[in-house]
């Protein structure tokens, strides 16, 4: 995992785990929330076959929280992966709030070709 830098293209909504020759291996796919409030959301975590048993995925979730933490918000996580990441790892990955989980999913309904 020493050679996996992990990028966070805020513009795309993904939060990419960059291989030693800067190939993406993995990426969590997410956009933020703005109301109720502010929120991150992670809607699907994907790594490349190639690459599927390093701990890449958990390395991306890990920093997903950090940003989350560093930015003083929640995450409002709708990726399986992610949510059952978080029940793993509460000390790092605080419990979303129901209300805004249930915003995230109306969001995401409303947005369906956006994922």
């Amino acid at each position: 995992m020493s050679d996996i830098e992990i990028r966070d293209d805020r513009a795309a909504g993904r939060l990419e785990a960059l291989g030693a020759d800067g190939e993406v291996v993995g990426h969590i796919e997410y956009f933020v929330l703005d109301a109720p409030e502010r929120a991150l959301v992670p809607v699907h975590t994907i790594v490349e076959p190639a690459h599927e048993g390093q701990g890449i995925a958990g390395s991306l979730a890990r920093e997903l929280y950090g940003i989350a933490a560093r930015e003083q918000v929640p995450v409002a996580p709708l990726c399986p992966y992610v949510v059952k990441w978080a029940a793993r790892h509460p000390e790092e990955a605080p419990e979303a709030d129901p209300e805004l989980l249930r915003a995230a999913k109306a969001w995401l309904a409303a947005h369906p070709g956006r994922f």
